[in-house]
């Protein structure tokens, strides 16, 4: 199956690139309208095989197979559930990024190209404990205002309409997260780009298509 293949693959470079370790973290796509695969609990993100899955249903959570699902599987179907154009979700604790899931610094995507674009939309969530319906319900609530969901004190994710993009949006928050720390490690002020820049960007540059999602009131 492609979609296992991808996760094989998008597994190893979290895990190569650190920004995911061990067990920790969970990857998921949709294989069809209403099934989605997920990585099977307690599995090593490094050394996934096609075992390491289980297939579930998306609208009732039936899970098929003999691997138990990952215990973060609701806070997946959730999204999955809020958002039809999202086939592929990543929930991993890289480094920087968590950093800023432990503060209330605040992540800004008016910095380069790619950061305008992939960091334009950007929810947080409370602390709820992993695997908890808490944490579940958070996620869902928040999933049609965003494509990154920030959870306190736990890590993040990150979803989008296929794997490649999923990762470059991970690889993308990470990379910030990590340029705003060392800039003020170095005393580096880091100056942000006009808003009527970025408007302009996002809308008529033709990079990609700006990505229409309704305002959290």
């Amino acid at each position: 199956m492609r979609e296992i293949s991808q996760l094989i693959d998008v597994g190893k470079y979290l895990l190569t690139n650190q920004l995911a370790w061990g067990t920790s973290g969970n990857v998921s796509a949709r294989t069809d309208k209403d099934t989605m695969i997920i990585t099977a609990s307690g599995t090593h993100m490094g050394n996934l095989s096609e075992s390491d899955f289980a297939h579930c249903k998306i609208s009732t959570g039936e899970v098929a197979g003999e691997k138990k699902a990952s215990k973060e599987t609701p806070m997946h179907i959730g999204i999955y559930r809020q958002r039809d154009d999202v086939n592929a979700i990543l929930h991993s604790s890289p480094f920087n990024t968590t950093i800023f899931a432990c503060s209330d610094t605040p992540i800004y995507s008016e910095l380069f190209v790619e950061s305008m674009y992939y960091l334009e939309h950007i929810a947080y969530v409370d602390y709820y404990h992993p695997g908890s319906m808490q944490l579940a319900d958070a996620v869902t609530e928040q999933a049609p205002y965003a494509n990154i969901i920030i959870m306190r004190h736990h890590g993040v994710v990150v979803y989008d309409k296929n794997v490649a993009e999923a990762l470059v949006r991970l690889e993308t928050l990470e990379i910030v997260c990590k340029m705003i720390l060392q800039a003020k490690a170095a005393g580096v002020q880091l100056t942000k780009i006009p808003d009527k820049i970025v408007k302009s960007f996002l809308e008529d540059s033709g990079y990609r298509v700006r990505q229409k999602l309704p305002i959290l009131k």
